[in-house]
């Protein structure tokens, strides 16, 4: 790291501290040359993932639109919709995709709901799969019902 006082090239870390919940580094430094001491930053940096549209178009993932959907799901049920967002964009992030189709999307967030919490589950699927009708609503929770 060069020292922005005489701009010499090495130094060494004093402190390191986790800032932001644990996305970033502040580490206190001494330059080897001059001996003064500064800060820096460091920032993990996070893939931009392309969410495939069912008509082909693309956008940039957005958490915030993934949670608003699945805390809709989750309203007044015992489930923390924040966790499985959480969980999802890691998955993401740690899967190295460059895109992800909206279907594969949601498909992962109705396994994470199914998992936690039977109404939530159903809430969401029916919007995601649009569902038309009460025959398809009562399949669904026929389904449901048998597999537990």
């Amino acid at each position: 790291m060069k020292c922005p006082n005489c701009g010499y090239q090495d130094s060494k870390v004093i402190d390191s501290r986790p800032i932001e919940e644990g996305n970033s580094i502040r580490r206190r430094r001494e330059c080897l040359a001059c001996q003064k001491r500064f800060t820096t930053f460091e920032v993990i940096e996070s893939m931009q993932i392309l969410v495939v549209k069912k008509d082909g178009s693309k956008e940039l993932f957005d958490r915030s639109k993934m949670l608003s959907g699945i805390m809709k799901a989750c309203q007044k049920r015992p489930v923390k919709g924040e966790e499985i967002a959480a969980e999802i964009e890691a998955e993401l992030q740690n899967s190295l995709v460059q895109e992800i189709a909206s279907h594969q999307l949601g498909e992962m967030i109705m396994h994470k709901l199914k998992e936690r919490d039977d109404v939530a589950y159903v809430r969401f699927a029916s919007v995601y799969r649009e569902f038309k009708d009460l025959d398809t609503f009562l399949a669904e929770l026929r389904e449901l019902k048998e597999q537990k």
